[in-house]
């Protein structure tokens, strides 16, 4: 047996845990006694009163104290919440051991990345047997010169709990490295400067940088900082040599619904700063050659017109929704790029949304999405002649690569579908061949025949056609017996993808129905998909996940009590709302980082996200806004009634959606729910929003996950 650190409080927990009859005793601060028969006894905050009024209406949030991070209470209780979790799940242990096995089998433990050319030199990452992180690697020429290391993240990582690389950018002359690193998961990053000929990290160390970009004289360096709710909005110029207390400050952007963010056009002849909103742009751009010179705005900022830019020759290329919800292209003049001055070039379709562009010296990509699924288009800059790139299969998921050349006819593409490992390929936009350079390897005999990928439509409560895409194992009886996973999001105009995940095979193989819900609130079907599942339109993302689920029930692909659902993040509010307003629809629901307190986070304009996200949830400030909102909000309405089989998991770090969230939606179902089916709460301590940083630990959460599920579905081992 493995132990672990763990506080007073939470050992004694641990002793309530014991198949032994007990209560949690009285001097565990913060934890109150719960009456149980004998088995593992769960933890029972205790409530202290916290009345919150807004536009007359008051609400209790007596669990409002699990916000203070510092107070040992809080750590005790969460800790107690860990080893209750613990407890509940030690029968699943020999499971859990099978299931990282069989994922870990399936996975080249020592593998390297596709190469890919930039100034020259072959750029490319690979992995150790043994090892948690990748190796950042290139060499000069060609794949038969010596290996220079550029960053290896297991040194970096070495005595740390926690290790994320976020900024990654090689000056133009390739002898400077800029990274940004952050070892809390809270997703604050520290950006350093490595000199590649030497292999010495820099004297520079600037704190809370969430972007950067290298100006072409390979010693100015572009970064934006956060504020302190993680708003990135200041931009800096840095001179390698000089001081970071000299940094000279570019621009700020004060408006505290935009995020700012800076990056360099695909020709590297200039630098790009962006302003956004929710719903809003407003972009900076000016030489890459001239670091000091001012910055130009293409076109000053008006509500609800979002753009962005990109550069070729003499002209700007505009990506532009003035014209059309779903976008059209433009050009301006690079000396006059104001809107007056702008030409269609790719007009407004009402079926097609085009979701981005690259440009290259004789051609232009675009990527579409149209009826739920993504595609690229071609375009020859020369001749305007445009062509799709053609895809076999029905689900698929495909998008750009890393595509770092300008001279080219070769675009890097990777693809995968739900039976398809991640593909990665070039594709001649003259000749329209397509070469195919790696397929992800999936050891341990995986067959992809075995299975059957399928979309069916299902029947939105006011008559819209919700998709939903499903994977399974060929022989499938549509007579309801099946395990189904039905999963979703449906916020943010994020599209909702099926792809491969060779964990996933533990799953199939077991019979279980993998499906994924493309409902209102994502942007699979356009922007205004994502118009009809935001703000006060935002029910229809609750009830279009509601109507997949029926549906797939009617359809014979499983049934109510063979049914679990999941979602993290804006997907964990699905599945908070979706469980209030029909907790008799699903078995067991697996919530990660859910955000499930919308009202009092939405109401707290100092924590991260809040003002910026006024525009997809709405401002409770308002009282028609905080009056939808409280439909919805999962915390809020929390009753006294059954609910399904639960797993909340969360960490202590997370930056995006505070722990406190699902430790106070778990405390108040606690006190609540009237039915006896397992509730679990799980908090990783040293973990972000993202949950484990390294490999082999996310697969052992991985293994947790699905041991929970399998046991709870009844899946026979």
């Amino acid at each position: 047996m493995r132990f672990f650190s763990l506080s007073l409080a939470a050992l004694l927990a641990l002793v309530a845990c014991s198949t032994t009859p007990a209560v949690a005793p009285a001097s565990a601060p913060g934890v109150a006694a719960a009456p149980a028969p004998s088995g593992p006894v769960p933890p029972v905050a205790r409530r202290v009163p916290h009345p919150v009024t807004l536009h007359g209406d008051t609400r209790q949030d007596d669990y409002f104290w699990l916000r203070e991070k510092e107070n040992p209470e809080v750590r005790a209780y969460l800790e107690a919440e860990a080893a209750y979790t613990a407890a509940v799940m030690k029968p699943t242990e020999a499971l859990q051991r099978k299931l990282y096995e069989e994922m870990l089998g399936r996975i080249q433990q020592t593998d390297l990345s596709v190469p890919y050319r930039k100034g020259g030199s072959l750029y490319y990452s690979r992995t150790e047997e043994g090892k948690q992180y990748p190796i950042l690697c290139r060499k000069k020429g060609t794949l038969e010169a010596p290996e220079e290391v550029m960053l290896d993240l297991n040194v970096l990582a070495e005595g740390q709990k926690f290790l994320s690389l976020s900024e990654r950018e090689v000056s133009d002359d390739g002898h400077l490295l800029a990274y940004s690193v952050d070892t809390t998961g809270f997703r604050q990053f520290t950006l350093q400067v490595k000199d590649l000929r030497t292999g010495k990290t820099g004297v520079e160390r600037m704190e809370k940088v969430t972007s950067v970009v290298w100006a072409a004289d390979n010693r100015t360096l572009f970064y934006v900082t956060e504020d302190a709710a993680k708003r990135p909005f200041k931009l800096w110029r840095h001179t390698l040599g000089t001081p970071s207390s000299e940094d000279v400050l570019v621009y700020e952007e004060k408006d505290e619904r935009f995020t700012l963010g800076v990056q360099r056009s695909r020709s590297g002849e200039y630098l790009i700063a962006s302003s956004d909103s929710s719903t809003t742009s407003e972009v900076r751009v000016w030489p890459a050659r001239n670091p000091t010179a001012a910055l130009t705005v293409v076109a000053p900022r008006e509500q609800d017109h979002e753009y962005s830019v990109d550069h070729h020759g003499e002209q700007f290329y505009i990506l532009t929704n003035s014209g059309g919800r779903n976008f059209r292209v433009v050009t301006a003049p690079v000396k006059s790029p104001g809107r007056a001055n702008w030409k269609e070039l790719i007009p407004h379709r009402e079926a097609v949304l085009l979701q981005g562009l690259s440009l290259f010296k004789n051609h232009l990509m675009l990527y579409e999405f149209e009826a739920g699924l993504p595609h690229l288009s071609i375009t020859d800059l020369k001749t305007r002649a445009s062509h799709r790139i053609s895809f076999p299969e029905l689900v698929y998921v495909v998008y750009p690569e890393m595509n770092e050349e300008w001279d080219t006819k070769l675009l890097r593409i990777a693809y995968q579908s739900p039976v398809t490992p991640p593909s990665i390929y070039d594709y001649d936009m003259v000749s329209r061949g397509r070469k195919l350079l790696k397929q992800t390897p999936v050891l341990g005999g995986y067959d992809a025949s075995r299975y059957q990928t399928e979309r069916v439509m299902a029947e939105a409560k006011d008559g819209v056609k919700v998709p939903v895409n499903l994977v399974y194992r060929k022989g499938l009886k549509k007579d309801g017996s099946a395990p189904l996973l039905l999963m979703g999001y449906g916020a943010y105009g994020f599209p909702a993808f099926l792809g491969f995940n060779s964990n996933d095979v533990s799953l199939l193989e077991r019979g279980v129905v993998l499906a994924t819900a493309q409902i209102r609130g994502g942007s699979d079907l356009g922007k205004a998909w994502h118009d009809g599942g935001r703000m006060r339109n935002k029910m229809n993302t609750f009830t279009d996940f509601i109507a997949s689920a029926e549906g797939l029930i009617a359809q014979g692909y499983t049934s109510k009590e063979r049914l679990a659902i999941e979602g993290g993040s804006a997907g964990g509010l699905l599945m908070g709302a979706v469980m209030n307003l029909r907790p008799d629809l699903f078995k067991v629901v697996m919530a990660h980082v859910p955000f499930v307190d919308v009202l009092n986070t939405m109401s707290d304009a100092s924590l991260p996200l809040t003002v910026g996200e006024f525009e997809e949830w709405g401002n409770p400030q308002v009282k028609e806004d905080y009056d939808y909102m409280r439909r919805y909000c999962p915390y809020t309405n929390v009753a006294a009634r059954d609910y399904p089989t639960l797993l909340v998991k969360t960490s202590f770090n997370d930056s995006q959606v505070m722990y406190w969230e699902p430790a106070k939606w778990v405390a108040k179902l606690r006190a609540l729910k009237t039915d006896k089916n397992p509730l679990l709460f799980q908090i990783n301590m040293n973990a972000g929003h993202g949950g484990a940083s390294g490999r082999y630990d996310r697969l052992k959460e991985v293994a947790f996950d699905q041991a929970f599920l399998l046991t709870q579905l009844g899946v026979a081992q």
